[in-house]
């Protein structure tokens, strides 16, 4: 049966119709595609850049994506005066003190009040951050100047310097500069006790730290112990713990035989430079008959042996023929 020529003309047109649409379907899927390649393109420095968003500095390095303008695509650093300056652009562009979301809308104003552009889509992402160092310095394993990127705390920068070494002090100074008269800066330094910032006491005491900050653990003070004990020498005191008489015997081993019933501490008078002599009754404060007596930093004790006891102790040995713990004994009662 043979189609009438009406019905064989909307045949043709209806197929037409179909392979009209099929392409029209594969050119839009083509465009959606090869759409974001551009975008990724424009946007290469927010993909590369993973840094916190955080208020722009001096010397920072940024990176300015301009769509469809890539002659003004590139990275810039903030000089000295806090601004940026843009190829075409008369005029300098003041970054410190901005987000890289409002830099981003001051370049936009700059290129369209100069008739450069007339609807510039600007991006500005951070690459490097310079105007944000925190010094980490003093009894630290691992001394070092980071940048403040983020949320960084007192306890996290001295993560990153590896810890406290073990003759770290009582106290840690962190120094930030403030805004002070005539909005001039002025430094500031706080102390924060190690202890307290160790066991977690107090939670303000692990501070936010913004950029700018000093962090310097000082040594700890050293007392000086010579004279009749076992082991003379230097001891750090840590911790925040005061050290004493008792402390510093503990410290040096114990005393050594035949030491004299007076002990005495040289303590350095900071005005003149000497040192002044401090008598302790050692033997009462032994049988605790009398306090412990305090030492502070930079003390020298010295424990003086009894010769007369040494003395008399030789002439037991030799002449009585008595052995060591009883010629001892005779002498202890003997005091």
């Amino acid at each position: 049966m043979k189609q009438s020529p009406i019905r064989k003309s909307r045949m043709k047109w209806l197929t037409i119709s179909v392979l009209a649409i099929v392409f029209a379907n594969q050119l839009s899927s083509q465009t959606q595609t090869t759409s974001p390649r551009s975008n990724t393109e424009a946007t290469s420095y927010s993909e590369g850049s993973n840094l916190p968003t955080e208020k722009l500095g001096k010397d920072d390095l940024i990176g300015i994506t301009v769509y469809d303008a890539p002659e003004l695509t590139r990275t810039v650093r903030v000089n000295s005066e806090g601004d940026i300056r843009l190829p075409m652009l008369k005029q300098h562009v003041p970054a410190a003190g901005l987000y890289p979301v409002e830099l981003g809308s001051a370049i936009s104003t700059a290129l369209i009040g100069e008739h450069i552009l007339v609807n510039p889509i600007v991006t500005v992402t951070v690459v490097e951050y310079r105007s944000r160092p925190i010094s980490v310095v003093g009894a630290v394993k691992n001394p070092l100047t980071f940048q403040a990127a983020g949320t960084v705390t007192l306890l996290d920068a001295i993560s990153r310097a590896q810890g406290l070494t073990d003759n770290a002090g009582a106290e840690i100074l962190v120094t930030r500069q403030v805004s002070g008269a005539n909005d001039k800066s002025v430094a500031v330094t706080q102390r924060i006790p190690v202890y307290g910032l160790m066991n977690a006491e107090d939670s303000t005491l692990n501070m936010h730290l913004e950029g700018g900050e000093e962090i310097r653990v000082p040594e700890a003070g050293r007392i000086f112990v010579a004279g009749n004990v076992k082991k003379p020498g230097a001891f750090y005191i840590t911790n925040g713990s005061q050290s004493s008489i008792m402390r510093a015997l503990a410290l040096s081993g114990g005393l050594d035989s035949y030491t004299a019933h007076k002990a005495y501490i040289y303590r350095l008078d900071g005005d003149s430079g000497s040192r002044t002599e401090i008598p302790v009754e050692l033997k009462k404060i032994l049988s605790r008959k009398s306090p412990d007596v305090a030492l502070l930093a930079n003390d020298v004790l010295y424990i003086p042996d009894a010769a007369g006891l040494r003395a008399a102790m030789k002439v037991l040995q030799t002449s009585v023929g008595v052995g060591t713990s009883l010629a001892t004994s005779f002498i202890y009662l003997a005091r």
